[in-house]
């Protein structure tokens, strides 16, 4: 059963390219969060002097759509196959009605821990924007569709909770993290560095496209 989803998905997408259905759409993606104002003053990340365990706040309420915000959101929509990957900045709520217009017509979402951070993440912070999703979007486990997570993916379900820079190293892809990685979002945003930081965005989907194609034998 669990194999089956996938398979299901890709007969029909050789289908669709042989002309005989109509192409399935596959959303990669990935977002990028700080924490949001009331979390920054609340915990005194608005001070001029830093935290010893600064990084460490941040991280914590980073995490949590209590205390955090989507600050980007990076997307691909394939077909036509290595489609440009474009990002979406600014008001969140704006970012949430948008990845809700582009969910109503997927048929893939495709991302590395999407079912425990990112999907999780809008979800919520659709809740306290009171933006209704265009659908219902199943956090099923120990299955492939209509979420690919590529973490679980991986690990076939067990523990290893492998970081995406490390399965990208291993599969002999370029790693996004080169010059930013998630730790560093914030320090970049405090410090004007917002398009590094959708750049890096970018990057982590482009790479867990490859990583899709590579688990899926679709090189």
């Amino acid at each position: 059963m669990y194999l089956v989803t996938l398979g299901v998905f890709l007969l029909k997408e050789a289908k669709a390219r042989a002309g005989a259905e109509p192409r399935l759409k596959i959303l990669f993606f990935d977002i990028e969060t700080i924490p949001t104002p009331a979390a920054i003053a609340a915990n005194g990340l608005d001070d001029a002097q830093r935290q010893l365990d600064e990084q460490e706040i941040v991280k914590k309420l980073s995490l949590s759509a209590l205390t955090a915000r989507v600050l980007c959101l990076a997307y691909a929509v394939e077909p036509p196959r290595d489609a440009a990957i474009e990002v979406l900045s600014g008001d969140e709520a704006e970012i949430l009605k948008r990845f809700w217009q582009l969910a109503a017509e997927t048929n893939l979402f495709v991302g590395h821990n999407l079912l425990d951070f990112d999907l999780r993440f809008l979800y919520q912070r659709s809740i306290i924007h009171q933006i209704r999703p265009s659908r219902d979007i199943p956090f099923a486990r120990y299955r492939n569709a209509p979420v690919f997570d590529t973490m679980h993916e991986w690990s076939r379900w067990g523990r290893e909770h492998v970081k995406l820079d490390n399965l990208a190293q291993a599969l002999q892809l370029a790693s996004p993290k080169a010059d930013c990685d998630g730790s560093k979002v914030f320090e970049f945003y405090r410090a004007g560095r917002q398009a590094e930081i959708c750049a890096y965005c970018k990057g982590d989907v482009e790479t867990v496209r490859q990583v899709y194609r590579h688990m899926t034998f679709t090189t």
